[in-house]
C-alpha cells in the first residue's frame, strides 16, 4: 500500500503506531499477517488472508481502518491518505520465508537500492482509472499491462 501520491508520510512515530494497529486490524478481519515493514510512502505486508475473504475487501478494510486511525485517533499534521490502488502477490508456503525476510528488510534494501524491482514497481496509473464514468464497453482500454507483469520486468519477484 502506498500513500497518495507517494507522499513521504511514513516516519518512524509513524510506523511504531501504524504497524501495530494494522496487525491488530488484520487479526479482527481474520487475516494473520507474518511481515510488515516499509519505506517513507509504502508498506509490504505478508498475510495469510482466508479464501472466503477477498484480497480487495481485506485491503479496503485495513486501508479505511488504518486512514481513519492515523487522521482521526493520532491526529496527523497532514490529511493521511492511501492511493487508490495496490500490489498482490500469491506466494505459497515455500516462497513465504523469502517474501517475509523481503518485506522485515524493507530499509536496507531502500537505503542501499537493492530493491527487487518487480516488487516496487510504481507509475503514474497507481491512482488506478478513473470511477467517474467508466463505461463496460470500454474495459480494454483501462488495462494497464501490454504484457505480463514477468515478460515486463524480466525477474520472478521470488
Amino acid at each position: 500500500m502506498a500513500t497518495k501520491h507517494r507522499e513521504h508520510l511514513l516516519s518512524a512515530a509513524v510506523e511504531a503506531r501504524l504497524y501495530p494497529y494494522l496487525v491488530s486490524k488484520a487479526a479482527e478481519n481474520g487475516v494473520y499477517m507474518y511481515a510488515i515493514n516499509g519505506w517513507y510512502d509504502h508498506i509490504h505486508m505478508v498475510v495469510a488472508i482466508p479464501p472466503k475473504y477477498a484480497v480487495a475487501d481485506i485491503v479496503k478494510r485495513l486501508k479505511g481502518a488504518s486512514s481513519h486511525y492515523l487522521n482521526n485517533d493520532m491526529r496527523m499534521v497532514e490529511n493521511f491518505a492511501w492511493q487508490r490502488g495496490y500490489g498482490a502477490l500469491s506466494v505459497g508456503e515455500r516462497q513465504r520465508s523469502i517474501a517475509e525476510a523481503y518485506v522485515l528488510n524493507q530499509k536496507q534494501h531502500h537505503a542501499q537500492q537493492t530493491t527487487n524491482a518487480w516488487l516496487e514497481q510504481a507509475d503514474d496509473l497507481d491512482e488506478g482509472p478513473s470511477d467517474i464514468g467508466i463505461n463496460i464497453d470500454q474495459s480494454k482500454s483501462i488495462i494497464r499491462e501490454s504484457t505480463s507483469p514477468y515478460e515486463q520486468w524480466g525477474e520472478s519477484p521470488f
